[in-house]
């Protein structure tokens, strides 16, 4: 469920460690996949496009590769250089679309300026589209059909994390701040589906810390360093923190930052009844339901009956 407390002597809450649930569904896939397999379907076939040469699009991609290999998977990797065409880009995708063997397909973003980022994602066949971006994907979630979606890795993720904390979320108040295509729409959808409440808020909204004091459930997901204080937060509240930002921490020396969230996390945690820790909170789950999409998929390729997670 969860795991530790926050080492902070004021800090009340249960710290959500993402790890852990994430180390879980990975075990879990790992079983299912040899049962795929067993059952005479096809190893899951996941394939990774990179664009470029972006360092943290490097890391990213890398870590997903060796998961993918971990777990048996059928793992590939195009690695084009930054002058790659749109068109080229657009016909590794078609070849990918047309192989058997490959479940899933991630084209790594951001891509380069001349690559329009939503030719591409449209050119992905929604089947395998385990990024969940793709508008048939999209749709799907927001008409309530999630068994024949592909959804968002993230907020998938950060979905199951509120439901190890509070099981039924029904009637729950959620407050979504951010309104991105990736997390925080997605997130809106998903909780609505759980019969949750919901509020998206997002740079123009008025009286945010108003908003915030009336949720039960709060996803923050816009990229601002320690945006949410700890006197929004009602007594009681879980805080899930998409936020990765780096921040200058002079304390450590000169030139050397540290990684914190868009919640500022050891007032929240005086206040909140759980909490997600940056690291170590959603970003282990983002690469856990990457896998899982891709062994959906492959599950419903072969006409075999799909887990759930």
């Amino acid at each position: 469920m969860t795991h530790g407390q926050s080492s902070s002597a004021e800090a009340k809450a249960t710290v959500i460690d993402g790890k852990a649930v994430a180390a879980e569904i990975i075990a879990k896939v790992a079983v299912e996949t040899g049962r795929l397999i067993a059952a005479g379907g096809v190893a899951p076939g996941l394939a990774v496009v990179l664009v470029g040469d972006d360092a943290a699009s490097q890391v990213y991609v890398g870590a997903k590769g060796r998961k993918a290999t971990e777990l048996g998977f059928h793992s590939v990797q195009h690695t084009l250089p930054l002058s790659t065409s749109e068109a080229e880009v657009l016909a590794i995708v078609g070849e990918l679309n047309r192989d058997p063997a490959i479940h899933g397909i991630l084209v790594q973003l951001p891509l380069p300026r001349h690559i329009d980022t939503t030719k591409v994602i449209e050119a992905i066949d929604p089947a395998k589209d385990v990024d969940g971006f793709h508008p048939i994907n999209v749709g799907r979630l927001a008409i309530g059909e999630r068994d024949r979606a592909l959804v968002s890795c993230t907020p998938a993720g950060c979905l199951l994390l509120i439901q190890r904390v509070l099981g039924d979320l029904a009637g729950k108040n959620a407050l979504v701040i951010g309104r991105s295509n990736i997390v925080g729409k997605p997130m809106a959808q998903l909780l609505l589906q759980e019969s949750c409440t919901v509020t998206v808020a997002h740079s123009r909204s008025r009286d945010l810390p108003g908003l915030a004091r009336q949720a039960d459930i709060i996803v923050a997901a816009v990229g601002r360093p320690e945006m949410v204080r700890g006197d929004w937060i009602k007594p009681g509240a879980v805080i899930i923190d998409v936020g990765m930002n780096r921040i200058p921490a002079p304390e450590r020396g000169q030139g050397k930052t540290r990684l914190v969230g868009d919640v500022a996390y050891a007032e929240a945690a005086a206040v909140a009844s759980a909490i997600t820790p940056v690291p170590g909170g959603v970003g282990p789950m983002t690469i856990a339901m990457l896998m899982a999409n891709t062994l959906t998929a492959a599950c419903r390729a072969a006409g075999k009956p799909e887990p759930t997670f």
